[in-house]
This record gives C-alpha cells, sequence and structure tokens, in this order.
C-alpha cells in the first residue's frame, strides 16, 4: 500500500497550486492533494472538506486539520519510524496550528515529501531538517 500511495502522489506532480483544488493535472492545494490520493485508492473521501480561505491557518487557534487527520488517519507512534506514504501534517512555526500536509515519499538519506505548494504546484521536496522539524505524521490511508 505505501508504495501505491506514494506513486499516486508522484502522478500529481505538475499539477497547479489551486486553492480548494483537489483535480490532479487541473488544480489542487495541499489538502486537495491528499483527497484526491484518498479517492483514487478509496473512491470515494471519509468527509466533505468545508470551505476555507487562503489564511484560515493564520486566525484563529482551531486546530482544523488536525481535528479532520485525527478523525481519519491514525497517527504514527512515536519512534515508529518513517514509512513512504505516510501523511505529514506541519506546523510552520511553534504555537501554530498544523496548516500545511504532504505524503512522504523517500526516506532516510533520500527523504522526501509530496506536496502542493503556493506559486509552486505539486512538487517532490527533500524532507530537510527544518521541514522535519514540523512535522507530524500519520500512517498511509
Amino acid at each position: 500500500m505505501s508504495a501505491r500511495v506514494v506513486d499516486i502522489a508522484r502522478a500529481w506532480i505538475g499539477t497547479p497550486y489551486v486553492h480548494q483544488g483537489s483535480a490532479r493535472g487541473a488544480g489542487t492545494d495541499c489538502l486537495g492533494l491528499i483527497r484526491g490520493v484518498w479517492r483514487q485508492l478509496y473512491g470515494s473521501e471519509p468527509e466533505v472538506a468545508p470551505a476555507y480561505t487562503p489564511d484560515w491557518g493564520e486566525i484563529g487557534g482551531d486546530e482544523l486539520l488536525m481535528q479532520a487527520a485525527l478523525r481519519n488517519l491514525i497517527p504514527v507512534k512515536p519512534g515508529g519510524g518513517a514509512t513512504p506514504g505516510e501523511v505529514l501534517l506541519f506546523r510552520m512555526r511553534d504555537g501554530a496550528v498544523a496548516k500545511h500536509l504532504g505524503i512522504r515519499a523517500g526516506v532516510g538519506e533520500a527523504a522526501s515529501f509530496v506536496h502542493a505548494y503556493d506559486r509552486h504546484g505539486v512538487v517532490e521536496s527533500p524532507l530537510s531538517a527544518p521541514w522535519q522539524a514540523r512535522t507530524r505524521g500519520f500512517p498511509p490511508p
């Protein structure tokens, strides 16, 4: 399953960034990427994503993304090791709500993740130390 999740995520690379989008090749944001991978694996999404503004993570302190992840995914146990296909949540700064998502692609020295990034679209980025410090993982959906 892990390799399949990574293959599906990588098939989205090059999709433009579109806020609230979730269509491979047409446009997606980070949540839309996870939703699209889920749809390809299971046929339908576990819940309807509510409308959200581009700055939703900057206002209020509600952990909306984390709460949705906890409803639909199982957290990775601390010290459990990295697994390709994990859904990664990111806190962009200490004390902030989790507001970015990606899918772990490579592990070890080749650690990387696939994510949709404003002004870049869907890309595979190195999971560098600054990114790793901001993560919380969930096993492959």
